[in-house]
């Protein structure tokens, strides 16, 4: 443990040392060129973007360090926690549980996917199958493995095509666990999932568990930034989340909850292409604690083309921005809306605030270094942003357990992945303002579970 503690407050302290000889470089590099700076001030729009800028640069080291301090902290309480519980109860008192798993042209992955779930270390728990109107085997091939099932009841329900939230409500509607784990057609449980989501309902205010989910086909340049993106930017925010109790997002591949629970809210709603974030806002909307448990894993297929992934993130950018749209009361009444206040503002922030920003940024160093010969200044920039995602990505890898070859990836993070992907998110919240109609669409799978 002080060795962990050790680790974190030295990744803290190199982003701090990190961010301090960026900013020397830079001010000596400015003095040089002083006389370009003077012209760029004495510009009122530009001088305003330069200071706007500088300000979320500040934001985002103060993000980066408050994240990893706070991530580090429930890392310690997941420790404690598991330490505590090492003698846990017998197996005959453990409360059933149902997996409900919904499935559109799942076919390439289906029975991968529930044979790992028939293989899952608890005693007691039920599959449920919901074909959503598939128009390949998917429905047929869920079918032979509930025939095949000696050990695990396995139900496949099918219906007329109507959307993944309405393919969950009818899955948890014939749940008979007292529990409800929801998950995705595509993913692959870690075996212990379930033992280690289920002891956090001991504690009477959790609603539910949001569990951790890992890039499965590592493959590619792209799937490989994606995996070092679900370390840093999803496993690291969520155990900090977890730690302040503001977890926002419980993730479509792995969620568990309590059954009562998802009657008290009305269960999912087909309104938002981002149901899993709809429903999160919902529960903390109604007083419910949320936390985040890093040992059950959900395996998932990422997108491993340009395209794919665009279209992946345009649709989550849309989602999000409706689901906070959906209770945008909370974001004006701060007393009435307590944390949640809170929870929507931060995310407003990572869906809108920073992508624009981010466009922002480039467009303007680029401008200026053409403009006035001002390069440094776009290196710099750059430069400060790499070494505080190599620094996150390092932090994660070692408490993660990952694989450290995935480090390097956060300079093609930075300098292109995100580019790109913000670019996307800034026309997607675009076209959400305008009402522009879209189609949930489809991904391809490739079968990597």
């Amino acid at each position: 443990m002080r060795r962990q503690r050790t680790i974190a407050f030295g990744f803290i302290g190199l982003i701090v040392l990190s961010s301090l000889l960026v900013l020397g470089f830079s001010i000596l590099t400015l003095q040089r060129d002083g006389g370009s700076l003077t012209i760029i001030l004495e510009n009122t729009v530009l001088r305003m973007v330069a200071i706007y800028l500088l300000f979320i640069l500040v934001v985002l080291i103060l993000r980066y360090s408050i994240t990893i301090l706070l991530s580090y902290l429930e890392h310690i309480n997941i420790v404690s926690r598991r330490d505590s519980s090492a003698t846990e109860a017998n197996d005959l008192s453990l409360p059933m549980i149902s997996l409900v798993v919904p499935a559109y042209n799942e076919g390439v992955l289906i029975e991968a996917a529930l044979k790992a779930l028939l293989n899952l270390d608890y005693p007691n728990y039920e599959i449920i199958v919901v074909d959503d109107g598939s128009s390949d085997d998917t429905y047929y091939k869920a079918l032979r493995i509930s025939e095949t099932s000696a050990d695990v009841p396995v139900r496949v329900l099918t219906q007329p095509n109507a959307g993944k939230a309405q393919a969950l409500n009818k899955g948890i509607s014939m749940a008979h666990g007292e529990f409800v784990l929801c998950m995705d057609g595509d993913s692959k449980l870690s075996s212990n999932t379930l033992r280690a989501c289920v002891r956090h309902f001991a504690d009477a205010r959790v609603g539910a568990v949001a569990g951790n989910v890992k890039v499965i086909n590592r493959n590619n340049i792209w799937s490989r930034i994606q995996a070092l993106e679900y370390i840093e930017g999803l496993a690291m925010a969520r155990k900090a989340q977890s730690f302040a109790h503001v977890v926002n997002i419980i993730p479509g591949p792995l969620g568990m909850f309590r059954k009562e629970v998802l009657r008290e809210v009305g269960g999912y709603d087909h309104h938002t292409f981002a149901e899993d974030c709809d429903l999160t806002l919902k529960l903390l909307m109604h007083g419910w604690h949320i936390v985040y448990e890093p040992a059950a894993v959900a395996w998932v297929e990422t997108p491993s083309s340009l395209l794919n992934l665009l279209k992946q993130r345009y649709r989550w950018t849309r989602g999000i921005l409706q689901a906070t749209t959906r209770h945008g009361w909370a974001l004006w009444s701060p007393r009435r809306a307590g944390v949640n206040f809170w929870i929507l503002w931060y995310m407003l922030f990572e869906g809108v605030v920073w992508p624009f920003s981010n466009v922002l940024s480039n467009l303007f160093f680029v401008y200026v270094s053409f403009e006035y010969g001002l390069i440094t200044l776009l290196f710099f920039w750059w430069l400060q942003l790499t070494l505080l995602d190599l620094i996150a990505a390092s932090y994660c890898v070692i408490i993660e357990k990952e694989d450290p070859k995935i480090i390097p990836y956060a300079i093609l993070f930075r300098l292109l992945y995100i580019n790109i992907i913000d670019v996307a998110k800034v026309l997607a919240t675009i076209e959400e303002w305008r009402g522009t109609t879209m189609t949930w669409g489809k991904l391809e799978r490739e079968g990597h579970l």
